[in-house]
């Protein structure tokens, strides 16, 4: 298993680094080296943020994904390598490719298996999970006598949006382990801001209503009707949800029938009276004649 991290590497060294060299190729080299690529031969490569690699170096890649085989910086040899590639990036390389700064045959080539990991915020219990985790081996490690979170450090935990995903978890488990001066870690410990252990369930449960009509409408396009049979409700009941949460601004913005979009991508069903798109409408009381 080799591991390389492409935003560690300056542009200048990075095809050296990943293809090596032969000895008088350029000004330093006093042996023949192999790179990366040829080290992981029968084994598995790893490209650690792949998206901030340079286009040079992408062209390369891409040529030994297609041929699996390398030439050394300075050599005129192919040198066949048998290896599996496995890639990471925190970036969204499809918005990289609109933009010109990564190649989409290089994308196509290695995007062969894909696997989505989403963001620490949407990934539910397991943030408890994994701090618990974190909490144990910090502990261990710096000999503490933590043992658990207090109720308002998971209400924390729980409630933070973790813009830093992994990595700011990891931080600040250890700086709560590390600040803690009994058995529990609290919020303080951690840096966090401490919020209600139990938190009113009205209001947990306008913000799950919110949420879901929020993801019904863009899921429907703004379509009032498309969204009301999504979640099992009626069109009343609908516009009542939006006027409820003070959503109808949120909801029209890059939706079909806002600025910059054109209407008449709306269907028939998703009229009102008088051909009046639902979305265009938004939360206008509904008349005695509808």
């Amino acid at each position: 298993f080799v591991a390389i991290n492409c935003a560690a590497i300056p542009e200048t060294l990075i095809e050296s680094e990943l293809f090596g060299f032969e000895r008088g190729a350029f000004t330093g080299a006093h042996k023949q080296t192999p790179g990366k690529i040829e080290s992981a031969n029968r084994g598995t490569l790893f490209l650690d943020e792949l998206g901030d690699m340079p286009l040079s170096a992408q062209a390369k890649l891409l040529r030994f994904m297609q041929e699996r085989c390398i030439e050394r910086i300075g050599g005129r040899t192919e040198i066949p390598v048998d290896v599996r590639v496995v890639c990471a990036t925190n970036r969204d390389l499809r918005a990289m490719i609109a933009e010109g700064t990564f190649r989409e045959d290089l994308y196509f080539r290695m995007a062969e298996t894909e696997i989505v990991l989403p963001p620490l915020r949407e990934r539910g219990e397991d943030k408890l999970l994994l701090a618990r985790n974190f909490l144990a081996r910090f502990a261990e490690e710096y000999g503490s006598d933590v043992v658990n979170f207090d109720d308002g450090a998971i209400a924390a935990i729980e409630s933070y949006n973790w813009p830093g995903n992994v990595r700011e978890l990891m931080s600040k488990i250890k700086h709560g382990v590390v600040m803690a001066d009994r058995r529990f870690v609290s919020a303080a410990d951690m840096g966090l801001k401490s919020v209600d252990a139990f938190p009113n369930l009205r209001e947990a449960r306008d913000r799950a209503e919110r949420s879901a009509v929020l993801k019904a409408l863009t899921a429907t396009g703004g379509r009032i009707a498309a969204a009301s049979r999504l979640l099992g409700i009626t069109r009343p009941t609908m516009y009542d949800l939006i006027k409820r949460h003070g959503i109808d601004e949120a909801a029209g913005r890059g939706l079909p029938g806002s600025a910059g979009h054109n209407d008449a991508s709306l269907d028939e069903e998703s009229s009102g009276p008088g051909g009046t798109p639902d979305v265009l409408r938004r939360i206008a009381p509904m008349s005695p004649a509808a």
